[in-house]
C-alpha cells in the first residue's frame, strides 16, 4: 500500500496553483506565433528531418508580457514548493516518494469528488 502523507494546505495550494500555471503557460505557446520576433519561413530538408516553418509575424508586446508574467509566477511557485519547510521533515527516500505523491495529489482529490 502507498504511503500517505499529511501535506500543509499551502503545500498543496502551491503545487496545484503550480500545475495550473503551467498548464496555462503551455496553452499560451501553442498559440502563439513560433518565433517571438517576426520571421520568414523556412523548409529544411537536409537533416534526418524535414523541418518546415511557416512566417512568424511574432508575438505582440502583450503577448510577452503575459508570457514573463506566468514564467514569472511559474518560478516562484516551484521555488515556494521545493523549499517548503515541510520538506525538512522527511527524509531520504520518503521524501522522494512525498514530492512524487505531491505532484499527484490533486489527481486523488478529482477522483474524490466524481460521483
Amino acid at each position: 500500500m502507498a504511503a500517505t502523507y499529511d501535506f500543509p494546505s499551502d503545500l498543496l495550494a502551491g503545487q496545484e496553483e503550480l500545475h495550473q500555471v503551467r498548464a496555462e503557460l503551455s496553452a499560451l505557446l501553442k498559440r502563439l506565433p513560433w518565433s517571438v520576433e517576426p520571421l520568414d519561413g523556412f523548409s529544411d530538408d537536409n537533416g534526418w528531418r524535414k523541418v518546415e516553418r511557416p512566417a512568424s509575424p511574432g508575438w505582440t508586446e502583450d503577448e510577452q508580457a503575459e508570457v514573463e508574467k506566468l514564467r514569472r509566477r511559474e518560478h516562484e511557485l516551484a521555488v515556494f514548493v521545493s523549499t517548503h519547510r515541510y520538506w525538512s521533515e522527511i527524509t531520504g527516500s520518503d521524501r522522494v516518494r512525498a514530492r512524487s505523491a505531491l505532484k499527484h495529489a490533486h489527481e486523488g482529490e478529482d477522483e474524490e469528488q466524481s460521483p
